[in-house]
């Protein structure tokens, strides 16, 4: 066995592993990567289709990110946030204010963000977020975002209440108490039940699975051919509807906009977002938006937007249309809605470092304000707050992100992405395949007609994982949903690599 797996068996715990499984075999031990491609200490290549655990965006060692990072190095590379600013943490606030606040451009209409509109804030104007509080990952985002809103509702309605919080079935928000609070996974979750505070939680809109839907299982995303009446928002009212009716109304609804990563990677059918976020507000709540994982482009252009940028490819003298593609670096801006809190991490550094923001209103952070002795401060910090290295590392990101390189590279990867899952549906052991922009979520069931799920003794998509590895091809199941989440860079060729790796996978599954 390799010397660096030895110590990894000898001292290293690894998150989310049964360890069990993990010492009976011989680890693999990555020792460098270029663009969406990894390689291991005895030179094999790999594909890196879940981006790192969905943190890289523009592949591995990208000369432009090396490069901020190294003059960053060479000037300091940390120093505390708590009794001192510094330079790039401060250009990064400013960043990402700019492009979390929708701006009016041809094509989008965010008229109902408006004053008086269906989702204004609680003010009845549109929530602009200004204030960033950064942090260290995504659990730490929600966290903060959780005893902000937590304190201000009881600044607000008075010192007396119980703030209470709603998030949907199979929530996963991160692993500090009080997201794990938020959350709803027992597999993950029930076991620290002793330690939580209560929150409730109302039906995911899980197409595929969903009770209410009354269409028989065809070869196409759930969301195409579901027969329904939006019973899953009726759902949402009604528990807004009786919390009120306790006298005391919720405060926030805490979700992940158009997909829920960890519970299966549940995507949202159009215009569900904007339904229970208008509820939501028509009660009093703010909106905590958990774009850890959709965050930074990672959703994608909606078709309109594709169409355009092919469009300008053919013809040059179109204007560019990077500018308006800004509007929809988040998840929320492409169902036009705008959060009270937007937590964000993993790419926001482009995978490279460790770092989170939570970014919020003037009216959250006026709350906090008063003379010293009102003790009004936020209790809440972290040693590498506004860490100098990650700062330097996302701006540079976001440059990448806005540039019209990367938007061409975003457009062509969503359709290779979505052309090569169409060649899944002939296989009886796909049952839903769910793409959301850049991420893809293929479920893995023994028969596509009856929707019959493999159980979670079965290992499906484990194994289905590790002949993927024996093809050249790295992702994580997440039960039996098998993850695609490439890196941006990610070539017409190592796509359909991607996707011939994990058809040949499902293949080899018995019975």
């Amino acid at each position: 066995m390799n010397r660096f797996a030895q110590l990894d068996h000898q001292y290293i715990w690894h998150p989310f592993t049964q360890m069990r499984n993990w010492l009976g075999r011989e680890p693999m031990v990555i020792s460098s990567g270029k663009g969406a491609v990894l390689r291991d200490v005895k030179g094999r290549d790999y594909l890196d289709a879940n981006s790192s655990i969905w943190t890289n965006l523009h592949g591995h060692n990208h000369p432009k990110i090396n490069g901020a990072i190294r003059r960053q190095l060479v000037k300091i590379s940390h120093s505390s946030a708590l009794g001192f600013a510094n330079q790039p943490a401060s250009l990064l606030a400013e960043k990402l204010v700019k492009i979390a606040n929708p701006k009016p451009v041809a094509g989008r209409d965010f008229s109902r963000d408006k004053i008086g509109g269906e989702k204004s804030g609680l003010d009845g104007v549109s929530p602009h977020l200004n204030k960033v509080f950064f942090s260290d990952d995504g659990s730490t985002a929600m966290e903060v975002a959780l005893k902000l809103a937590y304190e201000f509702t009881r600044r607000t309605r008075g010192k007396g209440t119980k703030p209470k919080f709603l998030s949907l079935d199979g929530a996963y928000h991160g692993d500090t108490v009080g997201a794990v609070s938020a959350g709803h996974i027992d597999l993950f979750h029930k076991a620290y039940a002793g330690l939580l505070f209560k929150t409730d939680k109302v039906m995911s809109p899980y197409c595929y699975r969903c009770p209410y839907n009354r269409a028989k299982p065809e070869r196409a995303d759930a969301r195409e051919y579901r027969k329904c009446n939006w019973e899953c928002v009726g759902l949402v009212e009604k528990k807004f509807a009786a919390q009120k009716k306790r006298g005391n109304p919720y405060a926030a609804l805490v979700f992940e906009p158009l997909m829920q990563g960890s519970a299966g990677m549940i995507p949202q059918p159009g215009g569900w977002l904007g339904q229970v976020t208008d509820i939501a507000r028509s009660h009093g709540a703010l909106l905590i938006a958990d774009e850890v994982m959709t965050g930074f482009g990672r959703t994608g252009l909606a078709g309109d937007d594709v169409r355009r940028v092919y469009s300008k490819e053919k013809n040059k003298s179109e204007p560019p249309y990077v500018g308006s593609y800004e509007n929809s670096l988040f998840a929320c801006q492409q169902e036009k809605v705008q959060p009270d809190f937007l937590c964000v991490a993993k790419g926001l550094t482009g995978g490279y470092l460790p770092m989170a923001a939570t970014l919020t209103t003037q009216k959250v952070f006026d709350a906090f304000l008063g003379e010293y002795s009102e003790f009004k401060t936020f209790f809440h910090g972290h040693s590498f707050t506004g860490n100098q290295l990650g700062a330097a590392a996302a701006l540079v990101s976001l440059e990448i992100l806005q540039s019209e390189k990367s938007v061409r590279q975003r457009a062509a990867l969503q359709k290779n992405l979505q052309a090569g899952l169409q060649t899944l549906w002939s296989l009886p052991k796909v049952g839903d395949i769910r793409q959301v922009g850049l991420v893809a979520g293929i479920e893995l069931v023994k028969d596509w007609r009856t929707r019959k799920p493999f159980a979670l003794g079965e290992r499906a998509g484990i194994r289905v994982c590790e002949a993927m590895a024996r093809h050249g091809v790295l992702t994580r199941p997440i039960g039996n949903v098998i993850v695609l989440m490439p890196p941006y860079c990610t070539t017409a060729e190592q796509t359909r690599k991607m996707v011939s790796a994990l058809r040949d996978s499902i293949q080899s599954l018995p019975g």
